[in-house]
């Protein structure tokens, strides 16, 4: 059996490889969308089934090692948080593939506007996932700080995409339902970065042993 430390450095690694096919994505998504790409939007679709599969496989490793190693103080905040981040990503995969889904509507009917907003979102979006593994991985309570404080910014953006669409559809009623759509798609980013932020304050729990949810982190 491996020592303790080389499990834990194994599920880091596996963490990783699973943010990293995460954050492309969110990438790829917005990219089917932006470009009018079935191709990528189907190749997320399909790809989500292997984030899927790292989330199980992820879980099942965390459970083994706190059956059989029964961890103790930082060790097991680390297989803690592990599970948690995992699920966190997880449901940012499933929202990537409802983006594209929803591309593959879209691209099926005449474009509404110009996207502008919606890639400045997703692209603050998968910084703050890059940014929130990175925490974990270094591990980095200040950058996990950050990461929570630019979900603010991601909220504002959500807020002026569904005004300017709400613009669209007083305006012209036929174009409600790809109005409606492209509102989807910034809600689901905009749930994005509330599961980034689930992960930076996961870090913050496991490097100082604190839960932040529901408090004011900001204040650091």
């Amino acid at each position: 059996m491996k020592p303790m430390v080389e499990e834990l450095r194994d599920l880091k690694v596996k963490i990783l490889k699973m943010g990293s096919l995460v954050e492309e994505a969110i990438g790829l998504a917005i990219k089917a969308l932006v470009e009018r790409d079935n191709r990528l939007a189907e190749q997320v679709i399909e790809g989500d089934r292997v984030i899927n599969a790292f989330d199980v496989e992820i879980d099942e490793e965390c459970i083994r090692v706190l059956a059989l190693r029964q961890p103790v103080g930082a060790d097991l905040r680390f297989v803690t948080t592990a599970m948690k981040i995992t699920t966190d990503l997880e449901r940012i995969g499933d929202f990537a593939e409802s983006i594209s889904k929803l591309a593959l509507d879209l691209n099926t009917e005449p474009q509404l506007k110009p996207y502008i907003d919606v890639p400045l979102m997703a692209e603050t979006v998968r910084g703050m996932v890059i940014d929130a593994l990175e925490a974990f991985t270094r591990p980095d309570t200040d950058l996990a700080y950050d990461v929570i404080k630019r979900d603010k910014k991601v909220d504002l953006l959500a807020e002026q995409i569904f005004n300017e669409l709400l613009f669209f559809m007083i305006k012209e009623p036929t174009t409600v339902s790809r109005a409606v759509k492209i509102s989807y798609v910034a809600k689901h980013l905009e749930r994005m970065a509330d599961h980034s932020t689930n992960i930076a304050e996961m870090v913050i729990y496991m490097v100082e042993g604190k839960f932040i949810r529901h408090t004011h982190p900001l204040n650091h």
